[in-house]
């Protein structure tokens, strides 16, 4: 891996860390789930071959602290801190931008809030809910796995969690997401030797696992109760391309992304693996973010 540029930027309510590496135009990546700069460590060398790549932790995650530890967190300002980004790294040109789960809502409401200030923005399995005819029963979800939060502690939560986010007879999913993911892989009832992972990515599982209370309790909540201006994107989805993994048809994460594409009119870019491509695929997934960000409108 090529060694970043660290920076931090004040923002309101929070200090940001970020990285950047490569030279060309700006693209942005806002990660989601609970794995901050590092969910794209598997794609951010390769891209920075033709763009000055920005990656961060998103406030409250990892290096990027909050004044108050207890502040209830809020789409707009998660977006508003992307927005800072741009103006401190690209103050004159239009950016670049990649969103996935959570990190993509985010990217909607930047685009929604701010289209003057990025060129195209990339969105992959927004769980934007909300938009759904359903909708009342992901809500339901959330109450759910708050309740179970509270009454039970993390891991109940985030096996509730992961189990209303998928659909049809596949096996159980872990309890633990992914670094970077809000959902992780199938488990299995065959018992594992322990492995000993290298230390970059032990410290990266760690933060993971640090990051999860705060995930579950504060932005699953928020970010999942978010309904973006439908009308809005409307008028701006020549700035917007929807994807989706094309492994996770008919799972809730990439419903949101489908119910957009046809409601816009406007097509449905299927990325590598699942929800978690970015993770289980990064060399396809870079290659195929590279060529949507090259595609014309």
């Amino acid at each position: 891996m090529t060694d970043p540029t660290l920076g931090s930027l004040r923002v309101h309510g929070a200090t940001l860390h970020y990285e950047v590496r490569g030279q060309g135009p700006l693209l942005l990546l806002i990660p989601g789930g609970t794995g901050g700069a590092a969910a794209f460590d598997g794609i951010a060398d390769a891209l920075a071959a033709d763009y000055t790549v920005a990656t961060y932790d998103p406030r409250g995650m990892s290096r990027s602290t909050l004044d108050d530890p207890e502040a209830e967190q809020r789409v707009s300002e998660h977006a508003d801190d992307a927005l800072r980004l741009l103006e401190q790294l690209s103050p004159a040109e239009p950016a670049l931008v990649f969103g996935t789960s959570s990190g993509a809502i985010a990217a909607l409401h930047l685009l929604i809030a701010r289209p003057d200030r990025v060129e195209r923005v990339v969105v992959h399995e927004p769980p934007v809910v909300e938009v759904l005819p359903d909708a009342a029963e992901h809500r339901a979800l959330i109450a759910r796995v708050q309740e179970t939060f509270r009454a039970q502690g993390l891991m109940p939560a985030m096996a509730e969690f992961a189990a209303g986010l998928t659909s049809g007879p596949k096996p159980s999913p872990k309890s633990v997401p992914q670094s970077g993911s809000t959902t992780d892989g199938r488990d299995t009832t065959e018992p594992k030797a322990e492995l000993k992972l290298p230390p970059q990515a032990a410290a990266r599982a760690e933060q993971t696992m640090a990051n999860l209370p705060y995930f579950v309790g504060r932005i699953v909540p928020a970010f999942m109760s978010y309904a973006p201006d439908i009308a809005r994107l409307q008028s701006l989805s020549d700035q917007l391309v929807l994807a989706a993994g094309q492994d996770s048809r008919g799972e809730l994460p990439y419903r949101p992304a489908e119910f957009l594409a046809k409601h816009l009119g406007t097509p449905l870019h299927h990325f590598p693996g699942g929800h978690t491509g970015l993770t289980t695929h990064p060399t396809e997934f870079g290659e195929h973010l590279h060529k949507t960000l090259r595609a014309s409108p």
